[in-house]
């Protein structure tokens, strides 16, 4: 299913808005490894993304990612990367060209799945947060990243290409776990 314009605008608004009060939050972010029990006491309600996983961080720290479907993710092959904000779209198309594992396609339609997603950053918090996701063109998630990273310092292009790095290395160690298994 195609979105419209104004299903677009809408759907981008509430993940702008989800973003928005997360940096107003406790930073948090996704453990590799899905559970049935979120490890927090309450639940927290995430439309584009599901509940959160793990504990807090602002390094590197752990892996952030998580698979929602495994086998859609070792299928595969094309990916389309969608604008993404404070250019980190192109520094992920610039390293998930160098990871060499799928090929980067200029039309939606010529792509298996699509890559989304958000980078926000908080001048007065100092810190980035980047959202990024891949979906089907039905818009099902298949893969997510969520990273917080403080910067000044760093400067702020400095921490778009570490997360840009830090999301292409986690969609590589994501893809040769699923394919070990």
């Amino acid at each position: 299913m195609k979105l419209r314009c104004p299903e677009l605008v809408a759907w981008r608004l509430v993940v702008c808005l989800i973003c928005s009060l997360a940096l107003v939050a406790p930073a948090r972010t996704v453990c590799g490894q899905q559970t049935s029990q979120p490890q927090s006491p309450t639940p927290e309600d995430r439309p584009t993304l599901g509940p959160r996983n793990g504990p807090s961080t602002l390094d590197s720290g752990p892996m952030t990612a998580s698979v929602i479907d495994v086998r859609k993710l070792l299928r595969i092959h094309t990916l389309y990367v969608e604008n993404i904000d404070n250019s980190l779209s192109d520094k992920l198309v610039a390293d998930l060209g160098k990871l060499g594992r799928f090929r980067l396609v200029t039309k939606e339609k010529e792509a298996d799945a699509v890559v989304r997603g958000s980078c926000l950053e908080s001048r007065r918090l100092k810190r980035v947060h980047s959202e990024v996701f891949i979906s089907d063109h039905n818009g099902a998630s298949i893969w997510q990243d969520t990273i917080y990273r403080p910067y000044n310092p760093p400067a702020l292009d400095q921490v778009i290409n570490d997360t840009a790095e830090l999301i292409v290395d986690h969609l590589e160690r994501t893809v040769r776990e699923a394919q070990q298994h």
